[in-house]
Formats: structure tokens, C-alpha cells, sequence
């Protein structure tokens, strides 16, 4: 399944399509709409409930089970009606040889379905919260070049076969308007597979309906973003706390003016302040952020709580150490690798969109060759991640990555951990002032690394070469004349 995402006009970038590989890589110069991008796929995931090939599916049965417990409240005629639907999509789901589709689903299951996926509101308040704007036209990318409107497209699809699509549109002076829906020959379960025939005799057991067709394929994991100011907010922790507590006194609510963040740091804000470790958490995952306090942090991140009502407070314990430091007396890369080790350890499960912008921050060249490793990991873990960066060495050493997985496709591999990337699972795409977004296909030789990088480092040879050249030919001068 591949979902693709396609803007025009939006923020500051012209034009872009791009499609979310389990590592997606933004790159290219300041200002040129890669935290856009990353932060619209964030609230496109978060509306989905996951970019999924079914969406919404956990819709169908709760809508059952609220209906199972409320029945009496709807007349006598709707229930009938719901009641037939359903049925009449049982027996086509167990007739032998034939595809179930979406449009075998009951007719009220198809039309909230698209309700809510047309309903206009709901993601024009996402959009509105996630970059702190309103109203959504705001948004639109104004230059005398380009008309003053704007698009934003989903597309969910798996070769030819597409299965829903989402397209917002807006301009200045007129509401957004939404399109899209769920291509009704859908199939959703495989006439290959064995028909599991049952007796439905109530209207709560069609639950095992949604069950019998695989539900569990067509889940989707949870979004996080952790945004560049994440090394700020863990130094002030404390203090931010503290600004917390006062403004739930009525004294600092007539004292401190109301302000707002965008919709990923109150969300990356609310996660750290409330941090809790899920269940079920991964233990692969858990073991990625193992090895990243090992290889970078030589040390470890701890959590403590001194009530349990209170806010958790987060220490670094360097090893061999007695004790532990607080954030705020800790490096600048503790506190940005910090973030990252608390989700990997109790948050992100297996089939989540973790978003990191520049994971590159404060850290050393050697540094960020680890953290593409880290990366991979993830990858191999399966977690699909998005990254904006502007580290060449990143770039690099993910293109090397990239080259271990082209030996291991042939059978030869150089290294025999989990430290590889498969090309496929790859995708770049290059950002640029005023043009088009455009995506960096890998090359054997080049990588994945911008021409403007390469550009940027000729230039400077070039540069550094002729002022060796100059300063030489000072000095062969002034032997010259001092004889």
C-alpha cells in the first residue's frame, strides 16, 4: 500500500508529491517547506486515525456496538433496515468464490464513512491546530506568479488499484471545499481465502463480521512529532512545569497573558509532561533506544516521579557515574537525544509514524553517522519515519546504508547487524526556493546527496585551493624580491 501526498501552493512551496516510505527523507535549503510538509502529513495522519488502506475502520464496529447497546432509542423501521443490510452483506460474505467489497458493506456503514471523510470541519480544525492559524486559508502560498488558491491531496492506492482519495481545496476569499471517497470495488476480503461461515442471530454479533474479514490489516499505528525545539523544552523542563502550576492558580490566570503553540509541540509538550510508558511496548524498539544511549549517550535517561500525581522529572546518569543530572545540566545532545530515547523506550510501537525534524541537532559529525544507523534500525523494526534534515553526513552515511542492503540483496553482506537499508525503503525528496519539490532518486555512486551539496563543496575547494595558490605565490614573491 503506498499512500501519496500532493500540494500546491502551499506555504512556501510551489508544488510537491511525495510518498511515505519507511524512511522519508526531506532535505534542502531554510524556508523552503520541509516542516510544512512534515507537519501536514502529521495532521493527515492524526485525522486518519493512520493512513490505512480501510480508514476509519475501527469505526464499523463501534457504530455496531453502539447500536447493539442503544437500539431501543432508534425507531422500529431504521432498525429493520440496518438489520437487512447487514445480513444481506453476511451472505455475500460467505458466499464461496466471490470477492467482498466495500460496496457489499451495509448502505449506512458506506454513507457515515463518507460522511466523515467529506465532512469539512474536522480537518480543517487539525490543520488549524497543528499550525497554530486560522483561518486554513492562511496557508496558501502567495506570489504573483501562482493564483491564490490551494490544494491539498491524499491518495491511497497499491499499484492501479486505488482505494480512497482526500482533496482539499481553498482559496482567499472562499471556505474550503473537500472531495474524495472510497473506490467502492475495494476488496476487503480475498476470495482466495477461507470462508469462516457462522450463525448471526443478534445484531452485536455482526462484531465478528469485521473480524472474519481481517480488521487487524487494515489498522494503523499512532503519529508523533517531535519538533526541533525539543532540546529547549527538555532544558526548561522545570521550568516550564513550574509556569504550569501557576497558571492553574487564579492569580496566574489574571496575570499571565494566553498564548498558544502549534499543534506538535502541545502535543510533543503534553507526551513529556505526562510521560507514561505504554503497554505492550516493543521490545526491539526498546532495544534501538538501548543501543542509542550506549553508542552516543554513554549513559542513561532516567524518569522519576516523587508522587504520583506529579510531573515526571527526567535525569541523565553518565556511566560509571554516582549520580544523576538534571536536564538543564546536561549537554545540549543529552537533552535532543533525550526525547528520542523516551518514545523508543515506552511510546512508539511497531506500524507508528514517528516525525523528527533536523535529528541531526547538536550532535558531532560522527554523531549523526549513528543516529542514520539509529534510523535504519528503526526501519527494521518497523517504524516508518520521516526526517527533515541539512546534514550531508546524514545523507551520507543513509547512502551507505543503502549500499549494505544492495550487497545483501546479492547475498554478500559486510555487516551483520541490523544496519542496512533496502533502496525501496527509501525516499528523498529535495527542496528548493520557488520550484517544485523533487525527489532524489538513490544513485550507486552519489547517494541520495542534493546537487547544491555538491555544488556547495566544489565551490568551497575550489575557494581553498585558490588561496593556497595565492598565498604560495606571495611567498615565492617575497623570496623574489628579498634577494
Amino acid at each position: 500500500m503506498d499512500a501519496y501526498i500532493n500540494v500546491k501552493n502551499f506555504g512556501p512551496i510551489e508544488a510537491a508529491e511525495v510518498d511515505l516510505r519507511p524512511l522519508t527523507v526531506f532535505v534542502g535549503e531554510s524556508n523552503t517547506g520541509k516542516t510544512y510538509l512534515a507537519a501536514l502529513i502529521y495532521a493527515l495522519h492524526r485525522y486518519f486515525h493512520g493512513i490505512a488502506q480501510f480508514p476509519w475502520a475501527d469505526t464499523i464496529t463501534y457504530y455496531y456496538s453502539s447500536v447493539s447497546r442503544t437500539r431501543d432509542r432508534y425507531p422500529q423501521d431504521q432498525r429493520e433496515a440496518l438489520e437487512q443490510q447487514t445480513f444481506e452483506a453476511l451472505e455475500k460474505l460467505n458466499t464461496l468464490r466471490r470477492p467482498f467489497k466495500f460496496s457489499d458493506l451495509p448502505l449506512k456503514i458506506r454513507e457515515l464513512l463518507d460522511y466523515r471523510l467529506k465532512h469539512q470541519g474536522d480537518f480543517t480544525n487539525e490543520l488549524e491546530r497543528c499550525f497554530d492559524l486560522e483561518p486554513v486559508s492562511k496557508l496558501i502560498r502567495f506570489t504573483s506568479s501562482q493564483t491564490n488558491e490551494m490544494n491539498v491531496s491524499l491518495s491511497v492506492r497499491e499499484g492501479s488499484q486505488k482505494y480512497w482519495d482526500f482533496e482539499v481545496q481553498t482559496a482567499v476569499s472562499t471556505a474550503p471545499t473537500i472531495t474524495g471517497g472510497i473506490n467502492p470495488d475495494m476488496i476487503l476480503h480475498d476470495v482466495n481465502e477461507v470462508n469462516h461461515k457462522a450463525e448471526f442471530n443478534e445484531i452485536s454479533d455482526v462484531e465478528r463480521l469485521f473480524r472474519t474479514i481481517r480488521t487487524d490489516q487494515w489498522k494503523s499505528g499512532e503519529s508523533y512529532y517531535l519538533p526541533a525545539a525539543r532540546s529547549g523544552v527538555m532544558q526548561s523542563r522545570d521550568v516550564l512545569a513550574t509556569a504550569l502550576i501557576k497558571r492553574a492558580t487564579r492569580i496566574g490566570i489574571d496575570r499571565l497573558e494566553v498564548s498558544t503553540f502549534s499543534g506538535m509541540i502541545g502535543d510533543f509538550l503534553e507526551q513529556i509532561f505526562d510521560y507514561k510508558e505504554r503497554d505492550g511496548s516493543s521490545k526491539e524498539i526498546s532495544h534501538v533506544a538501548e543501543q542509542l544511549e550506549m553508542e552516543l549517550l554513554e549513559g542513561k535517561i532516567e524518569v522519576k516521579r516523587p508522587t504520583p500525581e506529579a510531573y515526571p522529572e527526567f535525569l541523565y546518569r553518565p556511566d560509571q557515574a554516582e549520580d544523576s543530572l538534571r536536564m538543564s545540566h546536561s549537554s545540549a545532545m543529552v537533552s535532543e537525544l533525550a526525547p528520542l530515547v523516551l518514545y523508543l523506550r515506552g511510546i512508539v510501537r511497531q506500524g507508528d509514524l514517528l516525525i523528527i525534524e533536523e535529528p541531526e541537532s547538536h550532535l558531532h559529525p560522527g554523531a549523526q553517522t549513528i543516529i542514520a544507523k539509529t534510523l535504519a534500525r528503526l526501519a527494521r523494526a518497523g517504524v516508518q519515519v520521516l526526517i527533515t534534515t541539512h546534514s550531508n553526513y546524514l545523507l551520507q552515511q543513509i547512502s551507505n546504508l543503502i549500499r549494505e542492503g544492495e550487497l545483501q540483496k546479492q547475498g554478500e553482506s559486510t555487516n551483520e547487524s541490523e544496519d542496512y537499508l533496502k533502496a525501496e525503503e527509501v525516499g528523498a525528496w529535495w527542496f528548493h526556493k520557488d520550484k517544485p519539490v523533487e525527489e532524489l532518486p538513490f544513485n550507486l555512486i552519489e547517494g541520495i546527496e542534493p546537487e547544491d551539496h555538491l555544488d556547495i563543496a566544489e565551490d568551497l575547494y575550489n575557494q581553498s585551493a585558490g588561496l593556497q595558490n595565492r598565498i604560495e605565490a606571495k611567498k615565492e614573491g617575497d623570496k623574489v624580491e628579498a634577494k
